[in-house]
């Protein structure tokens, strides 16, 4: 039987491993596993939670048929692909990464409700708390990262009653459901990933907010004036989109960016300067997240 995944490793020392996790998101890593030598796993690093190994191995997770030559040439700007036989591939069946994740995943909390709770667990008892039903999946994003910590500790203190809201770059659409299950009245869920559409559907359904998550490719969206935009990916396709996600944004509105590295804050930053206004942001373990204020028309 053909292998469902392709499996990448390669290894690089602990001050690189933000840079190679985030190259390897760019180039369309379905997940992300990090160990030392000794062969400790760490998966997706939960919040607050560093690795300290002196050299960190990065797993990717890749679709099956995914073009191998593509992927080396994508790691061609880190160093630590240059060493021979350091960047190494794999097949992977589906059983022994679907066992791997759920050996680690437990619930899982940001800020003060916000509960990440995966099938056949517990979900918290407390009476506020606002829980999220979500598996490890094909899709990026299951609230280990942090980048997407980062979005889902914000959202955790937004009154979302009855606002609308944009997930752009929705991935298993975590945070657009999030923000409805926190009483958005509708969400519009982008992803130029057909797999990220479907399990964002398929996520909206389980979570019972189907009715108020739309999901739909880049090419079918058109900006409009909405409350909330969320965008967890990355900093080049941030400051690329910055004019379509402002303008995705109402004036008054609030845009939450993350994906992005500390030391790329000023970059993504002066992409969003002539429309919106900075109010906050966040880092966690080298990744920072961006809050802005969509502008009026006449403010300055």
């Amino acid at each position: 039987m053909p292998a469902h995944w392709t499996e990448l490793c390669i290894s690089v020392p602990r001050d690189e491993t933000a840079a190679a996790e985030a190259a390897l998101e760019a180039l369309g890593a379905l997940s992300i596993t990090l160990q030392d030598d000794a062969d400790d796993p760490v998966l997706e690093p939960g919040p607050g939670q560093t690795p300290l190994w002196p050299t960190v191995r990065l797993r990717g997770l890749f679709a099956g048929d995914t073009d191998r030559a593509r992927i080396l040439a994508g790691l061609r700007e880190l160093n630590a692909a240059q060493r021979p036989g350091n960047v190494q591939f794999r097949d992977v069946g589906e059983r022994d990464w679907t066992r791997a994740w759920m050996d680690r995943f437990r619930p899982m909390r940001f800020g003060r409700r916000l509960w990440i709770v995966p099938g056949g667990m517990t979900a918290p008892e407390a009476p506020d708390a606002v829980v999220i039903h979500l598996d490890p999946g094909l899709a990026f994003g299951t609230g280990t990262h942090p980048t997407t910590a980062l979005c889902l500790e914000w959202l955790d203190g937004w009154n979302g009653a009855g606002r609308t809201v944009v997930d752009y770059g929705c991935g298993s659409g975590i945070l657009g459901i999030a923000a409805a299950l926190l009483g958005a009245r509708r969400v519009v869920a982008v992803d130029n990933d057909p797999q990220a559409l479907l399990a964002t559907a398929d996520n909206a359904g389980r979570n019972g907010v189907a009715d108020r998550v739309e999901v739909m490719a880049p090419k079918d969206y058109a900006p409009a004036a909405h409350d909330l935009v969320l965008a967890n990916i990355l900093a080049q396709p941030l400051i690329a989109l910055a004019p379509r996600l402002a303008a995705s944004a109402a004036a008054g509105g609030r845009i939450v960016l993350s994906g992005l590295l500390e030391t790329q804050r000023d970059e993504v930053a002066a992409a969003y300067r002539e429309t919106c206004r900075e109010a906050g942001g966040a880092a966690q373990d080298g990744w920072a997240r961006l809050d802005f204020v969509r502008r009026a028309g006449n403010e300055r």
